[in-house]
């Protein structure tokens, strides 16, 4: 068993192997520079978002930890295994599908991706708010949070009436927010934690 693991090419190798073969194709990466440890905490449902920034490693395999920035179109470019698409998955999700790319080349890798910036995460505050626009928030926040960054409501603000405009997999849902009720501590759940891209329009 110890000689079929001393036999196999080092992965510097068999990046070396794959980019001679990839020199007539163009790619662009975005990467970025190894950055200090972040405070930054995801939950184990969060989904990765264009723009957010990855720490991606492979236990014992140096050559294979990098940081990257997910590009606008939701992927990402790693040796050996070329691009993947990162955007809309779990860090856990993402995880699994590196160990299968990767089994050709290293079987039964340990891999970990963790988010060091969540740059992706923004919702858009517009209508009768006192300062409307968009808001890169670095981390999760509900309707209330969302109201209050863009400076809370104006005098003329039908506040039972908000709704948030979400947009998944190509579909537009709307979701009612009335505030009026959450003030009194009535139907709480209606606070609901919003997600990228998510407008919330007070009329």
């Amino acid at each position: 068993m110890s000689s079929l693991f001393e036999s196999r090419p080092t992965v510097s190798q068999l990046i070396k192997r794959i980019a001679l073969l990839a020199v007539s194709c163009v790619g662009i990466v975005f990467s970025v520079p190894i950055l200090a440890e972040s405070d930054t905490q995801v939950t184990p449902d969060y989904r990765i978002a264009a723009e957010d920034v990855l720490d991606i490693s492979v236990w014992r395999e140096p050559d294979l930890q990098k940081q990257v920035i997910v590009r606008p179109d939701g992927g990402i470019s790693m040796p050996l295994i070329g691009d993947i698409k990162a955007a809309g998955r779990t860090t856990a999700e993402l995880e699994a599908v590196l160990v299968v790319k990767l089994s050709t080349y290293i079987p039964d890798a340990v891999v970990t991706v963790s988010v060091v910036q969540l740059r992706g995460l923004r919702i858009y505050v517009t209508g009768q708010v006192r300062r409307p626009g968009q808001f890169e928030v670095g981390r999760y926040i509900d309707v209330l949070q969302a109201i209050t960054l863009a400076g809370g409501f104006t005098p003329f603000a039908n506040t039972s009436k908000v709704q948030i405009i979400r947009r998944e997999d190509g579909r537009e849902s709307v979701l009612k927010f009335n505030y009026k009720q959450v003030e009194k501590g009535r139907d709480l759940e209606q606070n609901i934690r919003l997600q990228t891209d998510d407008v919330v329009l007070v009329p």
